[in-house]
């Protein structure tokens, strides 16, 4: 790191860290009690405060991960600093090791991007500076910086096993995999992911060689045509056959082996992936999911996404190839119409976005699932098109991984779609400096709204008396 690019991305640090400061100062004083899901973590981190290790409450529904780390870290500063009573273990002490997390992820990001796009003629340090504040202020994760949730938490460990895979440093990778996978379980599938992206970089090594022998240079596994992915998908079935391939891979990525093996344990000791609740946590296979996920990157990311010159390559695409999007959009008619599923806590629960996003577009009409398609379309061929410049190898891992942890939910969670999210923006190139600086401000005004709406938008249910808030 440069001398002037390192003194930019300190002061984007500690900006960013002194107006959380600020926020979390506002928010703790507004809302001084557990809110929403804190009211089952607050209490079990402080049973686990006071030694309580075997007390569990049923209705948690993650591994204790965020209450060790919790306990782990206030104890020894209650001592350091000679903290006693209501002090120790608090609700407002509690958040506060979100804040600590939020300013571990924006390091991380950081050195992702740095990793990921290395500085040329076309990346400067202040654009990966700018596109770290940027990711580090998407909204979805920001919010849940200042409640005791375990998204924090879940992204810090998962995007730090995911630098140390690219750095090469796959036992480490699996050790903060499983501290990801104690915050969350479905973060084992970001495990697999980091797995996947060692196993997609030798294939793409073979893969070019096998075009080299071939004298194919320029053959192109990314234009789609057909004979390109039956070339593609002979080439992975003899790859993946051999037994030397087979040992080298194993040998790459162990670590990784024994923690999903563990992960199986668990599943099949535990009865399941969920503990505690499991009534409102049932998986299915909800297809629809994954279009709501294209949809959300989109409106995030649409300084990037949705540009005038990104639809007319679209309609080109279109025109150039009706009969296979024909066959997308009726694949994706059955999809929404045998697999869409509406979760009770969707229709129930006013204090989210996602309930109001359900009844003004979607209740509006039966037909407007349906209607939705070519968005869905286009934001599916946009994603793509951003991603050209990741092998075909890395893109069909990723895609795998993308419906693993989207597919399987029920319910409509945008904090289901942070991780997804994260990923796919740290590997896609930079944009203008334009847009950057566009995406960046929408960020902050969608966020100043979010918050302003939680402090002063307050209402009341009619049976409760507990002021209610609007949230993600």
């Amino acid at each position: 790191m440069e001398r002037a690019e390192a003194y930019g991305f300190s002061a984007a640090m500690s900006g960013a860290f002194l107006l959380s400061c600020l926020l979390f100062a506002a928010i703790n004083r507004r809302q001084r009690g557990p809110y929403m899901d804190e009211a089952f973590h607050v209490p079990q981190a402080q049973a686990y405060c006071h030694g309580r290790f075997l007390q569990w409450d049923p209705m948690i529904t993650t591994l204790p991960g965020l209450y060790l780390v919790s306990v782990g870290v206030v104890k020894p500063a209650a001592w350091l600093f000679g903290w006693t009573g209501s002090v120790v273990c608090s609700t407002g002490m509690l958040r506060f090791i979100n804040l600590l997390f939020s300013a571990g992820n924006f390091y991380l990001l950081y050195l992702l991007l740095f990793k990921i796009h290395p500085k040329n003629k076309a990346v400067s340090g202040f654009q990966r500076i700018l596109s770290t504040l940027t990711l580090a202020m998407f909204p979805t994760l920001y919010f849940f910086t200042f409640l005791y949730y375990t998204d924090s938490g879940s992204v810090f460990f998962t995007l730090f096993a995911y630098l140390m895979c690219l750095y090469g440093n796959h036992k480490t990778s699996a050790l903060l995999g499983f501290c990801g996978f104690m915050f969350r379980q479905t973060n084992i599938v970001w495990t697999v992911f980091c797995a996947g992206s060692v196993v997609a970089e030798k294939l793409n090594e073979a893969w070019k060689t096998e075009l080299q022998k071939k004298k194919e240079e320029r053959i192109s596994s990314r234009k789609g045509s057909f004979s390109d992915l039956t070339r593609i998908l002979k080439f992975l079935i003899e790859y993946l056959i051999s037994p030397k391939n087979l040992v080298t891979l194993i040998a790459l990525t162990w670590p990784y082996i024994i923690l999903v093996t563990m992960f199986f344990v668990f599943v099949f000791a535990n009865g399941g992936i969920v503990v505690g609740d499991r009534s409102s946590h049932e998986a299915c296979l909800h297809f629809p999911q994954l279009f709501y996920f294209l949809s959300f990157t989109v409106f995030f990311s649409f300084p990037q996404l949705l540009t005038p010159a990104k639809i007319h390559k679209f309609l080109l695409s279109l025109r150039k190839h009706p009969v296979q999007y024909s066959l997308i959009a009726i694949i994706s008619l059955f999809l929404i119409w045998k697999f869409t599923y509406v979760h009770k806590y969707l229709l129930a629960d006013n204090r989210h976005y996602t309930f109001y996003v359900w009844r003004k577009v979607f209740q509006r009409h039966e037909l407007v699932k349906y209607l939705l398609v070519p968005v869905y379309i286009f934001a599916g061929w946009s994603f793509v098109d951003t991603l050209k410049s990741k092998s075909i190898f890395w893109i069909l891992m990723y895609f795998v991984c993308l419906l693993a942890v989207t597919v399987p939910q029920k319910l409509l969670e945008f904090r289901y779609f942070i991780l997804p999210f994260l990923i796919y923006r740290l590997n896609i190139p930079f944009p203008s400096l334009y847009r950057q600086l566009l995406e960046l401000a929408f960020y902050i005004v969608v966020n100043a709204v979010t918050f302003y709406l939680f402090l002063n938008r307050t209402f009341q249910w009619p049976n409760s008396d507990e002021i209610q808030r609007f949230m993600w």
